[in-house]
């Protein structure tokens, strides 16, 4: 078992909803948690799908949340938006990016696999200088409300399973297995260096 708690980094696209859900149940867990999206930009739905609303990372979630009002508050009350930004401003004040982050983690998990596949390109490419390892692991969740809830859960069952372990490094493989078998859901594993 680590002999500190865990350190996770959860990635999505946007750092909106399937990340901050499993924040959120992360932080409740008492997990050293941060959440992050590896878009250029943040993306929330719009109007229509080919009119989304286009933010960038230094917007705040106040700042989306009262622009969203301010267009069409019973659009964004019906779909849930202003839900999931009341949600995300009590946890942080804005989404971050995960290539702009330089803090080390035990284990990253990517909600799809295309922010897999940036989150490895992005650890890849930085110098490394501890050769301390981290695990990247996605779990494929689809971006809905009721989706990502299950998703945080999963995370989260799976976050508690890793830190009970003795060894990560020689039992990780197994546990991702197991929960593969128990979810239906394929998990992809690769481990880097800082």
């Amino acid at each position: 078992m680590p002999s500190h708690p865990l350190r996770v980094a959860v990635v999505c696209s946007s750092n909106q909803n399937r990340s901050m859900e499993a924040h959120n149940i992360l932080s409740k867990r008492g997990f050293d948690v941060r959440s992050f999206g590896t878009g250029s930009h943040v993306k929330l739905p719009g109007p229509a799908p080919d009119k989304p609303n286009v933010y960038d990372f230094k917007t705040t979630y106040e700042q989306m949340y009262n622009d969203l009002v301010r267009k069409d508050k019973e659009l964004y009350t019906q779909n849930g938006i202003l839900h999931m930004l009341d949600r995300n401003k009590r946890i942080k004040s804005r989404p971050e990016r995960f290539q702009s982050c330089k803090d080390q983690f035990d284990l990253v998990i990517t909600c799809e696999e295309r922010v897999y596949d940036q989150v490895l390109e992005d650890l890849s490419s930085r110098e490394q200088e501890t050769f301390t390892p981290v695990h990247v692991i996605n779990v494929d969740i689809q971006d809905n409300h009721e989706e990502a809830t299950l998703g945080a859960f999963l995370i989260c069952e799976l976050c508690q399973c890793i830190q009970h372990t003795d060894d990560m490094e020689n039992e990780m493989d197994e546990l991702l297995q197991e929960f593969e078998d128990k979810s239906n859901r394929p998990f992809l594993h690769t481990v880097c260096f800082y």
